[in-house]
């Protein structure tokens, strides 16, 4: 870990102006929990030369909205966030997420926008002494040729194929949460199908967030009184680990039949993966098995293995049928 400097930011805008003098040279970073940021630190994959501490700005509220939107602060804990009375009531797979992420000492510590800008968990990413496009653009991508077990399937790059390792994105995909922005160039609000960036040519790129740009909460949707909705995670041991595949389920069904269904992925995409594949492919269909089976092949279609995790394709079809299974049997 190398030398930084260390500030309190006691209002958003001084925030902002201080980490608006971020480069890659000189990289700048805001701190809450560092739950991520100083594992990196360590490693020497991210070296800031300023921490901008930001846990005393007013971020850590959950609020219901006037039109029914719940407003979640950035620097709402996850552990609160999980337990949270009206996530819990009205928002089950985001609270599902939350709890099957980590462990209770970290969700002590994360907060809602550190989770959104979790990176991945790819070991040639995580070992600087290892060429990764992600840390170091034109360098390549050693996991095409190598470890590759556990990286995604779904939105692939000759690149990159390195991991959303988040939970709690997933969730917040299948609820199409909006995520709120300010910056030197003021205010925005990103739905998060628009947040996080495909790697493409550029996989150090990972979301639309420019130097300086500070996420100040989130919003889900009012909730839909009659839906169901379930986080199934699926990985190697039963706590504390990454999810091999995992899906979140919002659905509505009216006379056995689908009326509103979306559908998540994690542990296989580049990105928090929604699927609008397998979501057409049950809208106005019998909630069965053949329908389940039907959406899951529609969701890996275009998925692209790589050496060691052609396991994940059929992995990912079973969880989500599973976890279809189980929202319409509760509905």
């Amino acid at each position: 870990m190398e030398a930084f400097q260390f500030t309190k930011a006691a209002a958003v805008p001084q925030a902002i102006a201080a980490a608006s003098a971020s480069t890659p040279a000189q990289p700048v970073r805001f701190i809450a929990g560092g739950t991520t940021l100083l594992d990196l630190m360590k490693l020497d994959v991210e070296r800031p030369v300023q921490l901008i501490d930001i846990n005393r700005l007013p971020l850590s509220e959950v609020a219901q909205l006037p039109d029914g939107r719940l407003k979640i602060g950035a620097l709402v804990r996850n552990s609160d966030l999980a337990h949270h009375p009206l996530v819990a009531a009205n928002y089950a797979v985001l609270s599902q997420a939350l709890l099957a992420g980590a462990s209770a000492q970290l969700r002590n510590m994360a907060t809602t926008g550190g989770n959104l800008l979790q990176r991945t968990r790819c070991m040639y990413f995580r070992n600087s002494a290892l060429p990764c496009n992600k840390r170091e653009p034109g360098t390549g991508c050693s996991a095409i040729d190598g470890e590759n077990r556990s990286l995604a399937i779904l939105g692939t790059s000759k690149e990159c194929i390195a991991t959303n390792p988040s939970d709690m994105n997933v969730a917040l995909a299948a609820l199409e949460a909006v995520i709120h922005v300010q910056g030197s160039g003021g205010e925005r609000d990103v739905p998060i199908s628009e947040f996080f960036l495909l790697p493409g040519t550029t996989p150090h790129r990972e979301t639309v967030l420019e130097p300086g740009d500070l996420i100040t909460s989130v919003t889900l949707p009012a909730p839909r009184a009659k839906a169901k909705q379930v986080y199934l995670k699926l990985r190697d041991r039963a706590s504390y680990e990454f999810a091999l595949a995992s899906a979140a389920i919002v659905a509505e069904t009216t006379g056995g039949r689908f009326a509103y269904v979306r559908i998540a992925l994690g542990g296989v995409g580049t990105r928090p993966w929604r699927s609008h594949e397998a979501e057409a492919a049950l809208l106005g269909k019998p909630a069965d098995a053949r329908s389940f089976r039907q959406a899951a092949e529609a969701a890996l279609r275009d998925a692209r293995p790589q050496s060691q995790n052609t396991f994940k394709v059929e992995l990912s079809k079973r969880c989500i049928q599973h976890a279809l299974t189980l929202a319409t049997q509760t509905a």
